[in-house]
């Protein structure tokens, strides 16, 4: 018996194992029964017994498509990327500003005041939004809602990249000063050390706008809908719930995030993990 069969007949690899796979069960079983019903007809998908081998048919889609969903998708894929590029332009100098200020004291009083925007109920903020906003015209706008997500986006920003500039020595600053460089040349020198920060805090205020539901609810009417607010316009209680188009929506909204955060997954983990360490 080889070594590496030695390994996998030990009782507690075998547990491990199995406790993976049922973890893995769990997780992605929603997501294969929702993808399966957005390819069946609607006979099919309330089955008893439910259908596991049946003709896929694009139907679904194609509904869905001729539609005004494309148009929430592109709503979607706008107010993200704006939010997250401004996020990240207001939020990556103040991160580096509050990690070099001199009163270390100051800087951590400051930072947690600033994430205590993102402790607060998502709730609270709707009101003083919708009555904001009907005074300025805002409301049923993109830039309404990337307003309102740079309120909660610039937080994580700031406090996922603290850890990231803290970590960088401040000799190589000091020494880029000695050369005569100024203090945006040396902000400018000290960015790609952090890049997997940076990326990280973007990919999270990405996911956080494009998967953004009560806002969106609440500060939309038909101009700005995002995808998330289209799906739910399917759930008509007089004529009835549109399954087939609710399970496509849902799969056309969540499979960009997947193929993304896999992609990216090795900076992802590491920024969350370095929030969770910030001391």
């Amino acid at each position: 018996m080889t070594r590496l069969q030695r390994i996998w007949m030990r009782p507690g690899r075998v547990i491990e194992t199995l406790l993976i796979l049922v973890t893995l069960g769990v997780v992605l079983f929603p997501i294969y029964w929702m993808m399966q019903m957005s390819l069946k007809w609607r006979l099919e998908q309330f089955a008893l017994p439910p259908k596991y081998l049946f003709a896929p048919s694009l139907a679904n889609y194609r509904e869905l498509l001729d539609g005004d969903f494309l148009a929430a998708f592109w709503n979607s894929t706008v107010v993200a990327l704006w939010t997250t590029a401004i996020s990240l332009l207001a939020g990556v100098p103040a991160a580096y500003g509050l990690s070099r200020l001199h009163a270390r004291a100051l800087s951590a009083r400051i930072q947690f005041l600033v994430l205590a925007v993102r402790m607060a109920p998502a709730i609270v903020f709707a009101l003083p939004f919708f009555l904001i906003f009907r005074y300025l015209n805002l409301i049923d706008t993109k830039l309404g809602l990337v307003i309102v997500y740079l309120t909660f986006n610039l937080p994580l920003v700031i406090w996922m990249l603290g850890p990231y500039f803290d970590a960088v020595p401040r000799e190589i600053e000091e020494a880029s000063v000695v050369d005569g460089a100024r203090p945006w040349q040396t902000f400018l020198l000290v960015l790609p050390l952090v890049m997997p920060g940076l990326v990280a805090a973007g990919i999270n205020a990405f996911l956080f706008a494009w998967n953004e539901f009560f806002f969106a609810l609440v500060l939309t009417r038909s101009r700005a809908t995002t995808g998330p607010i289209a799906i739910v316009n399917f759930l008509n209680y007089e004529s009835g719930f549109e399954w087939g188009k609710i399970t496509a929506g849902g799969t056309l909204v969540m499979l960009p995030m997947i193929l993304f955060a896999i992609t990216v997954r090795k900076y992802l983990v590491r920024g969350i993990a370095a929030g969770a360490v910030k001391g």
